[in-house]
């Protein structure tokens, strides 16, 4: 109708005005979504600046055009270009061309295909963003390249109410930390890498693998009913044009790395893999050094190859497109400052921490999409990434360390921690969409995701009177501590992960005014976990340790009791010994910590896009989902009552109402309302206990209904939503957000109340709450003739104000573990009051060399990190800003150089205990230095 009413516009305009010219107008159409309205597509007249953009509706017009023939181009970033020739155009009339883009050529005599490009620009996603019927927010590859963000976590952390903890992968959304959120790629789950988190580490998806990152805030039946922060889904890049090969080197520095003498452990590679999965704890400890080894010069370097292929058939209405890329880095840290652990009083101090960090990731990934025709496609995605963490730390390097238990004294108090961590990761999914007519349409999706997560061989060895070591003295010298067997320690965990995940959703149109959806989510997942010790029993304690930096000269066979030898200085304990006969002394034993985890869910949906008149979408939606979590566990330090196991079951009925008000074409007024759970993972449940340096964390299997199973399995919440959103010119937004969430049943890590200080997963109270309010604005500030912006702008910006009532624990017969506290509110942990993200971008085009230069600024306010329990305080998160520039140079179509320096401002991280009686406590603090690159692309 609106094409009709631009015709008859023009028509009238040119008969009043008596002009002897004419026009083109006419509508575009995107053959790639169902023939959506194609927005900001461009319109020129060949050999002329003479054109025009499409609006949203995909409607466009050229007029005051004198008559003759002409050559029109159509582009859209993403799409193959269109030449229509031959367009006739006769004085005082209408040319009218409708027709659509595609990211192939649509098959036509007229048109002639002269370029390709990936369709992964922040208009597609914003015009996506205006016309879902859900809440969501996105960054798109072209964004990610052009504000120089490496990964996906740190392209969620541009997006409003969302910060990303510095120094790790941790993302909070909306104040909510890990355990209330869910990531999944190209709909489907992924896995955790990590014991101790639900989700994947986002840094592990480089920007080369990924076409864009969506958040959803507010929630939909399709999503699990696991849902309270939202929902993260990476979509993995895809390649419809003609074949194309990019190669890119990198290199650079760390200011702190920088001309250090880096270390790392034995057995472990430069490029992230440890060398001696195949051996068995006890043989790599009878056979392999204790020592870490010199590590290369801390140089980052980078490496990545990419490239696609696409074959058209069947007169171009098929398509077989494939792509793939293969990447490499690796970055050198050095953390230096203060780690302490003070529960109810100081236990240990390190004053001065010295920790050299080498990680790498090695990612690969490959698609291969079959277009049958235009209405059903399949997709099959492979993943592997590889990422690893090789860390020497010493503690107590200028011989002022101390521990409040020392034996031979309590200073001079020293750790060396050698650890080594590798995740390997392998994701595989098949996905298909299709359309039977204009009213069925039918996507699903199954996927398989491995998991291997280990620690192998950490060597932990503890020292008093450290400072004899630095005072040249031949005659004074360290020794071991020996409160217990297991103080010097060689450690090895492994965890394995199988997951079985699948999707079906089936659309219904009844009408032009309503559509029903018809879906299911299953989950089949199950973890398997072990860990084993060996401690090293020093028989003298007064023994000497002559050379620090050569431990490997000490714990030598020869020096072990296993030989027989009458002057051993040392022997080797296990935990758990594989029989009584064989013993716990200088023998192999069996695993010290073991659980498996089940997870199955099965779960559907329904929902119902009410369209009332014009305007108004009102979109009802209901999910049935079934439940079922197991644990079952064999951990050291359990009391003899526990059964060993949890199970929890339930069936829910999961409530959703999302509503979407066009307020003109460009803006929308939103609203969203939903009942969903949260349910404890695997980790915050077994009772197993990770023992850091400094730091002691373990789960609480009563957060699966208590020890009588009689309890509470999950957490209830109950989320409300609003948002105003508007669309202006190409790319740009203002948006403003209200939201509130009340969590009955809460969960917070805690220090739990015994004598080692552990902090452990409790239902903290009947209650918590939070609301806040978010801003998004992405302006346009200079543009060139074409309105590609040369000076943008962006930002966002939240507050939070968050509250949960705090009930005290009892351990005994009701409860595994108690705590208590001596207050009856706080705010919720992980939650900021304040985020703030905020870029800057300059393009100019001077020829054929085009420049990007973006400044990128992020800044998150103190946040709990975990609950203080009894009069002690909380650990408190303190506030970072976060500063990054890229300058990013295209020369010609081929080549670029990339220059990058990232944390400028260099902030310490820093975690402090409040309330210690002497005042805050700095447990931790440390500054990751400024990263400084180039890299080097070329395009074939």
């Amino acid at each position: 109708m609106k094409t009709y009413l631009i015709v008859a516009f023009s028509f009238f305009t040119l008969i009043a005005s008596a002009q002897q010219n004419g026009s083109i107008v006419g509508k575009l159409t995107d053959k790639e979504l169902n023939n959506e309205p194609l927005p900001f597509a461009n319109v020129l007249i060949k050999g002329t600046t003479v054109g025009t953009t499409s609006d949203f509706d995909g409607l466009f017009e050229i007029p005051d055009v004198a008559p003759g023939s002409y050559t029109l181009v159509f582009s859209f970033l993403g799409y193959e270009t269109l030449e229509v020739p031959n367009v006739v155009v006769e004085a005082g009339k209408v040319t009218e061309i409708n027709t659509g883009l595609g990211a192939s050529s649509v098959g036509l005599d007229e048109v002639v295909v002269t370029t390709t490009a990936r369709k992964d620009s922040e208009v597609a996603l914003l015009l996506q963003q205006k016309n879902a019927l859900v809440m969501q927010e996105a960054i798109s590859a072209e964004a990610l390249t052009l504000k120089g963000i490496d990964d996906a976590a740190a392209a969620v952390a541009q997006i409003s109410g969302i910060s990303k903890q510095q120094g790790s992968s941790n993302v909070y959304v909306r104040g909510l930390g890990d355990r209330y959120q869910n990531t999944t790629m190209n709909g489907l789950s992924l896995p955790s890498n990590d014991v101790n988190k639900k989700n994947i580490n986002l840094d592990l998806f480089g920007s080369s693998i990924i076409e864009n990152v969506a958040v959803s805030k507010a929630y939909s039946p399709t999503f699990y009913g696991d849902f309270a922060a939202g929902n993260v889904n990476i979509d993995s890049k895809e390649y419809t044009g003609d074949g194309y090969l990019e190669v890119a080197v990198g290199g650079g520095i760390n200011t702190n790395a920088a001309g250090e003498d880096f270390v790392k452990s034995e057995g472990t590679s430069d490029f992230g893999f440890y060398n001696r999965y195949s051996h068995d704890p006890f043989a790599i400890i009878l056979q392999h050094d204790v020592d870490p080894e010199s590590a290369l010069d801390p140089i980052n370097f980078s490496g990545a190859i990419e490239g696609g292929y696409s074959f058209n058939f069947n007169n171009e209405k098929s398509r077989l497109s494939f792509f793939g890329a293969a990447s490499f880095g690796n970055s050198y840290e050095l953390r230096e400052g203060p780690a302490r652990d003070f529960t109810n009083v100081l236990k240990f101090d390190f004053p001065t921490v010295r920790e050299y960090a080498y990680k790498t990731t090695t990612t690969m990934l490959g698609n291969v999409a079959y277009k049958i025709n235009s209405e059903h496609k399949i997709k099959y995605s492979s993943l592997f990434v590889n990422n690893s963490t090789d860390a020497v730390g010493y503690y107590g390097v200028d011989g002022d360390g101390y521990n409040r238990d020392g034996i031979t004294s309590d200073n001079g108090f020293f750790v060396q921690n050698v650890q080594f961590n590798q995740d390997m990761i392998f994701v595989n999914q098949l996905t298909g969409q299709h359309i039977f007519d204009e009213k069925i349409s039918f996507d699903w999706g199954v996927g398989f995701n491995k998991v291997f997560s280990d620690e192998p061989d950490r060597k932990r060895f503890t020292m008093e009177n450290y400072q004899f070591s630095l005072d040249d003295d031949p005659n004074t010298n360290p020794v071991f501590f020996t409160n217990t067997a297991f103080e010097n320690q060689r450690f090895f965990q492994s965890i394995e992960d199988d997951e079985l995940n699948s999707y079906m959703d089936l659309s219904y149109k009844l009408s032009d005014n309503i559509t029903m959806n018809f879906g299911y989510n299953g989950r089949r997942k199950e973890r398997r976990f072990t860990s084993i010790r060996y401690g090293y029993r020093i028989f003298d304690r007064t023994t000497e340790i002559e050379d620090v930096n050569d431990l490997n000269s000490f714990f030598t066979i020869e020096n072990s009791s296993l030989v027989g030898n009458e002057n051993a200085l040392y022997e080797i304990r296990n935990l758990n010994p594989i029989t009584n006969d064989i013993g716990s002394i200088n023998r192999p034993g069996l695993p010290d910590n073991t659980y498996k985890g089940n997870l199955g869910i099965h779960a559907g949906y329904v929902s119902v896009d009410f369209k009332v008149g014009e305007k108004l979408n009102i979109v009802p939606g209901l999910r049935a989902e079934s439940v079922n979590q197991k644990i079952v566990y064999d951990v050291i330090n359990l009391p003899p009552s526990d059964p060993g196991f949890r199970n929890a079951y339930e069936n829910l009925f999961l409530p959703s109402l999302n509503l979407k008000y066009a307020l003109t074409e460009n803006s929308n007024l939103r609203a969203s309302f939903s009942n969903t759970v949260s349910f404890p993972e695997f980790k915050e449940v077994a009772p197993f206990v990770y023992e850091g340096v400094t730091q002691r964390v373990g789960g609480n299997p009563d957060l699966f209904g208590g020890k009588d199973g009689t309890g509470v399995n999950y957490s209830d919440i109950y989320n409300f939503d609003m948002k105003y959103e508007w669309f202006l010119e190409r790319g740009e937004i203002i948006s403003l957000a209200a939201f509130g969430k009340l969590i009955q049943d809460p969960v917070n890590k805690v220090i739990a109340a015994d004598a080692t200080g552990t902090q452990r997963f409790f239902r903290t109270g009947d209650q918590a709450e939070a609301y806040g309010v978010e801003l998004e604005l992405r302006k346009n500030l200079v543009t060139d003739a074409d309105d590609n912006a040369t000076i943008s702008v962006g930002m966002n910006a939240a507050y939070t104000y968050t509250h949960q009532d705090l009930k005290s624990i009892q351990a005994g017969d009701e409860n595994t573990f108690g705590t208590s506290f001596d207050r009856d509110s706080d705010e919720l942990e992980g939650a900021s009051p304040f985020i703030i993200n905020a870029d800057l971008n300059y393009s100019p085009v001077f020829g054929n060399y085009k420049p990007k230069a973006t400044v990128v600024f992020s800044y998150f306010s103190d946040r709990i990190y975990a609950l203080g329990a009894g009069s002690l305080g909380n650990i408190v998160e303190n506030g970072v800003p976060t500063l990054n520039f890229v300058w990013q140079n295209a020369i010609g179509e081929h080549f670029e150089a990339n220059l990058s320096a990232r944390n400028l401002l260099n902030p310490d991280v820093t975690l402090t205990r409040e309330n210690t009686g002497n005042g805050d406590i700095i447990i931790r603090q440390y500054n990751l230095g400024v990263n400084i690159g180039l890299t080097l692309k070329y395009k074939f």
